[in-house]
């Protein structure tokens, strides 16, 4: 008798999306409405939330929306507490000010800490609480980075928060196990988003990206979509604590 195959859909489940008005979470909250999940997305802009949302309805996906600066711990507990449990969560939220770390101010290492680190703290804690309460299973991923494994010029900090997010994520991971709630991250290289745009403006820059990148180019918003949609999804049913690599290769010199 042959194994049945995996099941990548995501119907029926809720999914929350932090900086989700653009970007890597916008890609992954398509990806989530269009395997048939319904997606709150959180970020502060109103404007970008309400054109992204009605997007996302317009395509055939069931969506809603949550103006919600994350790094607002009080915010977070009050307003996420206030809906239906999420059985997916992706920790999407995230800045870089890249600079030597002589050049960091205080005010540069709390700002990437708090929305890098803190938030999916904050985040996390308050979803987990749902799903232990209502005793449902879910699946938990933070959007960390190939420099979540490795070190870089001028991004000590970056660095500094993505491996912590990785190190949350691994003990997620054991202390969740055992009421079936997976914690993952995944982990690009240098994507062509709107955030990126002005750093690769810079021709030195892009080759520098490039030369690292064993596929020898950039990496697309398309291409993290199938990552999240396998971890949400049951395909992905004995992976936990672990780190899947979209960096076409940084990693593997």
């Amino acid at each position: 008798m042959l194994p049945c195959a995996p099941n990548f859909r995501v119907d029926g489940k809720r999914a929350l999306v932090t900086g989700a008005s653009r970007g890597i979470g916008l890609a992954a909250a398509t990806a989530l409405a269009q395997a048939g999940a319904t997606v709150t997305l959180v970020a502060r802009n109103e404007l970008e939330l309400r054109a992204a949302c009605d997007e996302i309805k317009a395509a055939g996906g069931h969506c809603d929306y949550l103006v919600l600066d994350v790094v607002n711990s009080p915010a977070v507990t009050e307003l996420l507490a206030q809906k239906e449990p999420f059985q997916i969560l992706v920790n999407n939220a995230g800045m870089n000010r890249p600079k030597p770390l002589v050049d960091l101010e205080d005010a540069d290492i709390d700002a990437v800490l708090d929305l890098n680190v803190k938030a999916a703290f904050y985040v996390t804690r308050t979803v987990t609480k749902g799903l232990l309460a209502a005793g449902l299973c879910g699946s938990i991923i933070n959007v960390s980075s190939q420099m979540g494994l490795v070190g870089s010029p001028r991004r000590t900090l970056y660095c500094a928060s993505k491996h912590a997010l990785e190190g949350m994520t691994k003990a997620l991971a054991w202390e969740l196990g055992s009421a079936n709630i997976r914690v993952n991250t995944i982990c690009p290289t240098f994507i062509e988003t709107a955030f990126t745009a002005r750093m690769f403006e810079d021709p030195e820059f892009r080759q520098w990206v490039t030369s690292r990148v064993a596929l020898g180019r950039v990496g697309k918003l398309e291409e993290v979509m199938g990552a999240i949609v396998f971890l949400a999804s049951d395909a992905s049913s004995l992976v936990t604590g672990s780190a899947l690599m979209l960096d076409g290769g940084w990693t593997a010199a």
